[in-house]
């Protein structure tokens, strides 16, 4: 017979990475690097200049994201540069996008 539900102790261990991710993504700061970095690879310096947050205050916000594994790191030369590698954060930064957004006259379109 074909299983249809999640039992329990899978819905509860799904939870927790849903919940793991959400709280990853409940910063500002963090959640306006998930959403440059959705676009494109960027480097420190790129991410800085966008979205004018200090650097001090990047790289902590930018070792949380590597910690949670929802960006990878290329070194070339000096800088190093991060992806968005996270299937399910990308997934929610596109939702909220759709909804915050996308009819903003105020984002930039690209």
């Amino acid at each position: 017979m074909p299983k249809t539900a999640l039992d329990i102790d899978e819905m509860q261990a799904s939870a927790g990475r849903a919940c793991d991710l959400m709280k990853v993504l409940a910063n500002p700061d963090r959640l306006l690097i998930l959403c440059q970095l959705s676009q494109r690879e960027m480097c420190v310096t790129e991410l800085e200049q966008d979205l004018g947050i200090v650097q001090p205050t990047l790289s902590q916000q930018l070792s949380v994201l590597r910690k949670a594994a929802l960006v990878a790191t290329r070194r070339d030369g000096k800088n190093i540069f991060y992806e968005l590698q996270s299937g399910p954060a990308l997934a929610v930064i596109k939702t909220l996008y759709e909804h915050f957004c996308k009819d903003s006259p105020r984002v930039k379109k690209r």
